[in-house]
């Protein structure tokens, strides 16, 4: 027997268009993706920047050593970080995020939680206030809440791909390179004649230019290269009226929309907008989970260290901003069940653990976070307390306390498990 959903509201599916019986869609949709062309010129030399591990200060690392084509993008192995670094062993402080469905990532703004229909504010001039609740069938519930949303990495500190580029390039735990080494390959490297070409007769006087030309190659790649935004999932399929779910996933479908359950579309929309433009997966807001401290990066040995995302330490606007600390950006579901490291600190592993986490970090915290030397549970251990007000305990299934019944079995959350499986895109090429 298949669990019912209460009556649906906005932003929810409607009720007669959730999957009959059988897993079919009742209310198929044309979906809207971006126009497949040959890649420009540009886009053919930003391939080659992607994957020229002579950019890096090792002469071993590229673009494409973290973020793996045959991996939707991602990192192919299971660290929960990157080694980067000169000699390949410094390991980074966050999780490699993907880098597919960029392409109508917002830029990053405070402003109000319906972000499709109202006006975003710039980042210095809004309180976000306590946390709003918001819920899988109702976001339209929350749209006064002013939010932190957009950009890009995990403090959304970068506006374009661009800067994204430039990021990783010159971090020294990351590429490690250097302008020099850059410049140098930029200047002899392979696609230097075309480069030169495509920037015009400026480039060869202006190395700003050069490295502004070579990043925008880079940007303009994952733009138009369909790899990178294919829609090619079993749930665009079903969306389109071509797939059945399996009663699985059709299970855990109804639990990822159920605002007492999953609730997961609170934050990872799962519907076509109306002009049939594919579901991202991501809401592109930013959330404080309190996730378990990962005590295996280097730069969490040091006790005094805290990630605090949006305020710091990566980002350096907002580090007076008390309101934003701990808060991380809200990631696409799109191709996760191919992850091998979830949440900013790559702490999980696997599906299991995320679910386990959202489902029993208030009701059972003694599965969830370490202890110390007295007993004591370590909750939030990766948050300092004066900043835990900004922990979300609002939405389900993060309204409970301990003893309290957890918000998914463990079959349930098994099938929420299928369902994520249906986002994982069929290779392209």
């Amino acid at each position: 027997m298949l669990p019912a959903l209460p009556a649906l509201a906005a932003g929810a599916p409607p009720a007669a268009c959730l999957p009959t019986p059988d897993g079919g869609n009742p209310c198929p949709v044309a979906l809207h993706r971006p126009a497949a062309a040959p890649l420009s010129a540009m886009a053919q030399v930003g391939r080659s920047l992607f994957h020229d591990p002579a950019l890096s200060g090792s002469g071993r690392q590229s673009c494409a050593s973290c973020h793996d084509p045959a991996h939707h993008y991602a990192p192919a192995g299971p660290a929960a970080v990157a080694l980067g670094g000169t000699d390949l062993t410094r390991d980074g402080l966050r999780a490699v995020p993907t880098l597919t469905y960029l392409e109508t990532r917002p830029n990053f703004s405070i402003g109000p939680d319906d972000a499709e229909t109202e006006t975003a504010t710039t980042p210095s001039a809004t309180a976000i206030g306590p946390h709003g609740a918001k819920t899988a069938q109702n976001n339209a519930a929350s749209a006064v809440n002013m939010v932190p949303q957009g950009g890009l990495f995990w403090d959304g500190r970068a506006d374009t791909l661009q800067q994204q580029a430039n990021g990783p390039l010159f971090n020294p735990d990351e590429m490690a390179s250097s302008r020099a080494i850059v410049l140098a390959r930029l200047k002899h490297g392979p696609y230097a004649p075309m480069l030169r070409r495509l920037g015009g007769p400026a480039v060869a006087s202006s190395d700003n230019l050069l490295l502004a030309e070579a990043l925008f190659a880079i940007a303009r790649y994952q733009i138009e290269d369909p790899a990178f935004h294919p829609y090619a999932s079993p749930y665009d399929d079903w969306l389109e009226g071509r797939r059945r779910m399996t009663p699985a996933q059709h299970r855990g479908y109804l639990l990822f929309n159920d605002p007492a359950k999953g609730n997961c579309a609170a934050c990872h929309p799962d519907r076509p907008k109306p002009d049939g433009t594919p579901p991202l997966l991501t809401d592109h807001q930013f959330e404080a989970l309190g996730v378990p401290r990962n005590r295996t990066l280097s730069a969490n040995r040091n006790p005094a260290f805290y990630d605090l995302g949006l305020c710091g330490p990566v980002r350096t606007d907002m580090a007076t901003r008390a309101d934003m600390c701990g808060l991380f950006v809200t990631p696409t579901l799109r191709n996760t069940a191919t992850r091998h490291a979830f949440f900013h600190n790559g702490i999980y592993h696997t599906l299991n653990e995320v679910l386990d986490f959202y489902v029993l970090r208030d009701v059972a915290p003694e599965r969830i976070y370490p202890k110390d030397a007295n007993g004591q549970i370590l909750r939030q251990d990766d948050l300092p307390p004066t900043y835990r007000t900004n922990l979300d305990i609002t939405d389900a299934p993060f309204d409970r306390h301990p003893g309290d019944a957890p918000a998914l079995t463990p079959r349930e959350r098994q099938d929420i498990i299928a369902f994520l499986r249906m986002l994982t895109d069929r290779p392209t090429h």
